[in-house]
C-alpha cells in the first residue's frame, strides 16, 4: 500500500490529520467498493486522479482502467502503481472505439462537482457509452446544502485554522448565500467561480448542489438508487456524500469530448 498513499489525493483525504476528515473520506472509499461489487470483471474510474480508488479496487477486478483528463496524473498513476499487473491508466480523450459498451462497471467519484455545465453533459453521455448494456454506472457526488452545510463549513474552518492542506484556501460565503446553501432545494444555484486557465475550467465545492446534479444525470442515465455515506441512515441529511446508482439509457451523441467542451481541443 506504500505507493497507493503517496498519492496526492490519499495524502491530503484518507491521511488527513483531521480525524473526521479522514474517517469520512475511508467511508466513501468503503461504500465505493460495495457498490461495485465483489468481482467486476472490467471496471472503469472514469476521473481517477491519483488511482486510490482503483488500486484499492484491483484485488477484486479482473482487468481495470483508469482515466483522467490531467496527463500528469495519469503519468504519475502508470508510474506509482505500475505493480499493480491488472491496471491500466490512460487519457479521457482515448476512450473512444474499442472501449464502447464494454465496462460492466464504470464509476466517477467526486468528478462532476468540478465540471462546467458543458462538460457535465459530455461525461454523463461518456459514462453511458462507455458501460456495457447491462452494466452499473457508480457515480457520487458531496453534499454542500442542507445542515451538512454547517458541519462542513466549521470542520473545513477547523483544518484551516490547523493549517492542513489545502483547507486554507477554501472560498468564503456570504450571510445570503450561506442560508440560500443551508435551505436549498432543487432549483437553488448559486454564482460558482470558475478556477483554471480559460481553455481547461473548472468549478471547486463552492455553490454545488447534488439535487441539481441528479435532475441532469436522470436526462442519461437511469438511476436505481440514490444512497448517502456516512450515517445513510439519515438519509443525507448529515452526510458527507451523495450516490447514485444508474443503469446506462440509449441516447443519441452529439459527438463532443471532454477536451472538446472545455476548449482543450481547437475545432
Amino acid at each position: 500500500m506504500n505507493n497507493v498513499a503517496q498519492g496526492h489525493y490519499y495524502r491530503k483525504q484518507l491521511g488527513c490529520k483531521s480525524g473526521i476528515i479522514a474517517w469520512s473520506h475511508r467511508s466513501r472509499f468503503r461504500a465505493g467498493l460495495r457498490l461495485i461489487g465483489p468481482s467486476p470483471r472490467k471496471l472503469l474510474d472514469y476521473g481517477c486522479g491519483d488511482g486510490t480508488f482503483l488500486a484499492m479496487a484491483a484485488d477484486r477486478v479482473h482487468e481495470g482502467w483508469g482515466a483522467d483528463i490531467a496527463a500528469d496524473q495519469i503519468r504519475d498513476c502508470q508510474q506509482r502503481l505500475a505493480s499493480f499487473a491488472n491496471l491500466r491508466f490512460c487519457m479521457i480523450g482515448e476512450l473512444g472505439g474499442s472501449h464502447d459498451a464494454t465496462y460492466d462497471v464504470v464509476t466517477c467519484l467526486e468528478t462532476l462537482e468540478h465540471c462546467t455545465a458543458p462538460v457535465v453533459e459530455v461525461v454523463l453521455r461518456d459514462l453511458a457509452r462507455l458501460a456495457s448494456p447491462g452494466g452499473r454506472i457508480v457515480i457520487s457526488v458531496p453534499i454542500e446544502i442542507g445542515p451538512t452545510f454547517l458541519l462542513k463549513l466549521v470542520v473545513r474552518k477547523l483544518a484551516a485554522w490547523r493549517g492542513l492542506s489545502d483547507y486554507r484556501y477554501y472560498e468564503s460565503y456570504s450571510l445570503r448565500n450561506a442560508t440560500r446553501m443551508l435551505f436549498a432545494g432543487g432549483n437553488t444555484a448559486l454564482d460558482r467561480p470558475i478556477y483554471g486557465a480559460p481553455d481547461a475550467p473548472s468549478h471547486s465545492h463552492f455553490g454545488f448542489n447534488w439535487r441539481t446534479l441528479r435532475e441532469r444525470i436522470r436526462t442519461h442515465l437511469t438511476i436505481e438508487r440514490t444512497l448517502y455515506t456516512p450515517l445513510g441512515y439519515m438519509g443525507g441529511w448529515v452526510s458527507s456524500q451523495a450516490w447514485f446508482v444508474c443503469r446506462p439509457l440509449a441516447a443519441e451523441s452529439d459527438g463532443r469530448t471532454v477536451e472538446e467542451a472545455q476548449g482543450l481541443v481547437k475545432t
